[in-house]
């Protein structure tokens, strides 16, 4: 089977690789010159963790590509994804489709014979419809069918999450298109994956929808540890008796500085605006969204009472900038937010993060300190912020931490560490939700 994957960024990349290991021949095309160039030799433009050796193996077996030539390749596929971005579009907060749409205005000149056009990346309610649409306008005579299949993938697991889905979605209209798409996903048969196939309009907000449930829910336990903080509760012992409920389930009850990345904070937007645009309410996401910005105040609040009331003048070490671990992926992090924050104060940023440091570099304000490891950034700090759990800062040598710094003060924004270790090795701890230890701050 024959896949063009039109766009080579993470959503396309991940995609193509993984439908290439489930046999296909798959070409993906990319009109940055630069990222495609980078892929012919074997760089990856983003970082995700077995992402490399998955191109390369599939490469070398002849069945993936990479072009900047979408012309010579969509003739001869069955399928055609789209795979391209769909930011939040300055100012409304709508998915900004003009990529998508330039993509569908490109490649309708170009079919030939019976195609699917799948749309992949996230889109409103609607948006096959209109792709549908504009291919006819410019190629009346295009033998086709769009279709929905949006994708699922966590950063950080995304090829897990490709070849071991909890479900496989699919939108379509016709029993051909139906049957292209259940032939390209027949490996996952052998796992008894569910395929679930529905019309346009439901494939495309079942991905909004997941997403904003998710956002929901890390909203919920965030504002519930800031009631444990009031009145002496601990938020893992409420998370875990609310888990253990199989209505609600523990998965997303982990309390933290709040979401960022690369769909919760555009989709939950998204649904809301599409919710506005069609009369009906969406006051549950546009509460988790409110609740999203005001944990990451709450945050600020934190570590500025965490140093006696101001921050000016402190050296504050800094733990993690991704938005979550394994990944490099900045979009939203809650570092993008708090940070600048923190230094408009007068505080000093030493950070480290194992990926991302080098995209951080181009989002925080000049003056940030990036630094080596975990120590270096420790070097002479008042305050050490644990900001993404990776498995780096899961077991730090407290005892050379506390040597190097010049106040032994941990800010847990993950609760990674237990108060009482912290407080057994000297530190002042504040975790999220749970009861702080204190030390006088000199």
């Amino acid at each position: 089977m024959k896949v063009v994957m039109i766009g080579a960024g993470y959503v396309g990349l991940v995609s193509g690789s993984c439908f290439a290991e489930f046999g296909a021949d798959v070409v993906c095309v990319d009109v940055v010159e630069e990222k495609i160039a980078a892929l012919n030799s074997g760089v990856m433009p983003i970082y995700e963790p077995g992402l490399d050796d998955l191109v390369a193996r599939n490469v070398a077996a002849g069945r993936l590509r990479f072009s900047t030539d979408l012309s010579a390749h969509v003739g001869a596929a069955d399928l055609v994804f789209m795979a391209v971005g769909t930011p939040s579009r300055r100012g409304d907060g709508h998915a900004d489709l003009k990529y998508l749409y330039a993509a569908a205005e490109a490649l309708a000149p170009c079919l030939s014979g019976y195609t699917v056009i799948v749309d992949k990346s996230t889109v409103p309610v609607g948006t096959a419809r209109e792709v549908a649409r504009i291919i006819r306008q410019h190629n009346p005579e295009a033998d086709f069918d769009v279709a929905s299949n949006p994708e699922f993938l966590r950063e950080g697991a995304a090829i897990r999450d490709f070849t071991r889905p909890d479900r496989v979605v699919i939108g379509v209209e016709s029993e051909r298109a139906e049957a292209l798409l259940r032939a390209l996903y027949r490996p996952l048969n052998l796992r008894e994956t569910p395929i679930l196939a529905t019309n346009l309009e439901s494939a495309e907000l079942i991905k909004y929808a997941s997403n904003a449930f998710l956002a929901v829910k890390i909203s919920f336990i965030n504002e519930i540890s800031d009631l444990c903080e009031r009145v002496d509760a601990d938020v893992h012992a409420v998370a875990k008796g609310m888990g253990m409920d199989g209505r609600i389930g523990g998965k997303f009850l982990h309390p933290g500085p709040g979401y960022g990345g690369s769909c919760f904070p555009k989709d939950t937007l998204a649904l809301s605006r599409i919710a506005q645009e069609h009369g009906a309410s969406s006051r549950v996401v546009s509460a988790a969204i409110e609740a999203n910005a005001a944990q990451k105040a709450r945050m600020i609040q934190k570590i500025r009472r965490a140093l006696g009331g101001s921050e000016a003048g402190k050296t504050i070490a800094v733990l993690g900038l991704a938005f979550k671990p394994e990944t490099d992926d900045m979009r939203d992090s809650p570092a993008l937010s708090i940070l600048p924050s923190l230094m408009e104060k007068g505080a000093t940023i030493r950070a480290h993060d194992p990926e991302a440091m080098g995209e951080a570099a181009n989002l925080l304000p000049p003056g940030v300190q990036f630094c080596q490891d975990s120590y270096d950034a420790a070097q002479g700090a008042d305050a050490v912020v644990l900001m993404t759990e990776w498995n780096a800062y899961r077991n730090l040598d407290l005892p050379r931490l506390r040597g190097i710094m010049r106040q032994p003060m941990m800010i847990d924004l993950r609760n990674i560490y237990d108060a009482d270790i912290a407080a057994e090795y000297g530190f002042s701890y504040f975790p999220v939700g749970r009861r702080e230890h204190h030390l006088p701050i000199e």
